[in-house]
């Protein structure tokens, strides 16, 4: 239980009946009645042992219990539920936070002797990058002077910092600007970090001693607050390719190099996916699903739903020998299609199961044709498991199994449909499917 700090509690010998006790070179020799008979055990039995130690016997392992069935005859009673009780360990209660730094800062301080910086939540960062929230907000039952002061307050949804400005008035006769700096801040009447739904006009919050109420939101706020997912950030979708081929033509002086960086897995094409995180990389971040699939449209000029390198090239360099004077590229067809974004996402789960087919062949054909004599155990195990010529998927992964290789069941029905596409799962001949396996090892490279 790791409340003892050695292991062993009683070293392999005979352990006498009731007061333990050192015997010397004069005592007489002990009966073997005198010692612990463990066929005289049995499940639910209490017994003292070494003087003053007690033990509860409440399960044994199964050759005890066939030991005792065979030879001695007797059947010993199932296992009795024993649950130790759990020791409860008090947890010290975390102070309240006091409102100076951030959250992160304080409970690392509570959690750590030596205070660690806290980790960014990059996700977030990328996906709420330049969202701010801005609510308008005034003095809850203020003084004559300051009734008609007026403020902004700044939510930034990045790193949930909080920023209070402000504006300038008329005859106001007070200096304006800055009235709270950017950070993490507590509500005071919650008692929590303030969230975006602290802000709602209409509400009253607390800042430093000081309370507001919150008036009215602007209509960027409104909107992200009625759809949260939704982009209200207008691209202009010819001008984010122009800025994209001079982004592109600064990095990569090659063509082959951009789409080298566009294609990630390296299978001679560009997805839909692989699109976005180029674009992301880029600098164009957090675009609109319908703008990547318009832009991927531009590039894919036979429309299968994705790019190829000879298509990427002439969407990205000048023609050899142009027919007219000054001949620029074709603008980008600003309509969308429902039927192309599906034929770009089919083509993006195609490619994945293409991937899986071929790391299925790839596994399959490493067992086999990289280590010695393997093909032979596999071929003894499965006369072992049938007398047919034949066998299922479940006898292939159990055979695979019992030779110490280890492979899904999924993963072996893909690679024996690629292998022979007309046999039938349930009577595949195995001798013929690893021959395949041998003889088609290196058709399956890493990519393409």
């Amino acid at each position: 239980c790791g409340r003892d700090n050695f292991p062993i509690f009683f070293r392999k010998n005979k352990m006498p009946l009731g007061r333990y006790s050192v015997d010397g070179p004069q005592s007489q020799p002990r009966k073997k009645s005198e010692f612990v008979d463990g066929r005289d055990f049995y499940v639910g039995q209490e017994i003292t042992l070494l003087t003053n130690y007690r033990f509860y016997i409440y399960d044994a392992d199964e050759f005890t219990r066939q030991y005792f069935k065979e030879e001695l005859g007797t059947e010993l009673a199932d296992r009795i539920e024993v649950q130790l009780p759990e020791r409860a360990v008090p947890r010290a209660q975390t102070p309240p936070y006091t409102g100076y730094g951030s959250w992160d800062d304080s409970m690392s301080s509570v959690t750590h002797l030596i205070p660690k910086a806290p980790h960014k939540d990059f996700n977030k960062l990328f996906q709420h990058d330049g969202k701010i929230l801005r609510f308008k907000a005034r003095f809850n039952n203020p003084k004559p002077e300051d009734a008609e002061r007026i403020f902004v307050f700044s939510f930034f949804l990045q790193d949930d910092c909080l920023s209070i400005h402000e504006p300038p008035q008329r005859n106001l006769g007070i200096v304006t600007g800055r009235f709270l700096e950017k950070a993490v801040h507590m509500n005071q009447l919650t008692g929590q970090l303030f969230k975006p739904e602290d802000l709602v006009p209409g509400n009253i919050v607390k800042v430093y001693n000081h309370e507001f109420e919150m008036l009215d939101m602007d209509e960027y706020t409104r909107k992200l607050f009625d759809d949260p997912s939704a982009h209200y950030k207008a691209y202009e979708i010819q001008a984010v390719l122009e800025k994209l081929r001079e982004s592109m033509r600064q990095q990569f002086p090659l063509v082959r190099d951009i789409f080298r960086r566009f294609d990630m897995d390296h299978d001679g094409v560009i997805t839909v996916g692989e699109f976005r995180k180029a674009l992301e990389k880029f600098g164009f971040a957090n675009m609109p699903q319908e703008f990547v699939v318009q832009l991927l449209k531009h590039f894919d000029v036979r429309g299968d739903g994705q790019v190829s390198y000879n298509e990427f090239c002439d969407k990205m360099l000048d023609e050899d020998f142009p027919v007219g004077m000054l001949k620029t590229k074709p603008p980008v067809d600003p309509s969308y299609e429902d039927g192309y974004a599906d034929r770009a996402h089919y083509k993006v789960v195609e490619r994945q199961e293409t991937g899986a087919v071929r790391k299925a062949c790839r596994i399959l054909g490493d067992i086999v044709a990289k280590r010695e004599n393997m093909m032979m155990r596999i071929l003894k195990e499965f006369r072992h498991l049938t007398h047919e010529e034949t066998v299922n998927i479940q006898q292939i992964h159990q055979a695979l199994f019992q030779t110490g290789n280890l492979m899904e069941e999924e993963d072996i029905e893909r690679a024996v449909v690629h292998i022979m596409p007309q046999v039938d799962l349930n009577a595949i001949p195995y001798v013929e499917l690893f021959k395949n396996v041998r003889t088609s090892f290196h058709d399956f490279s890493s990519n393409r």
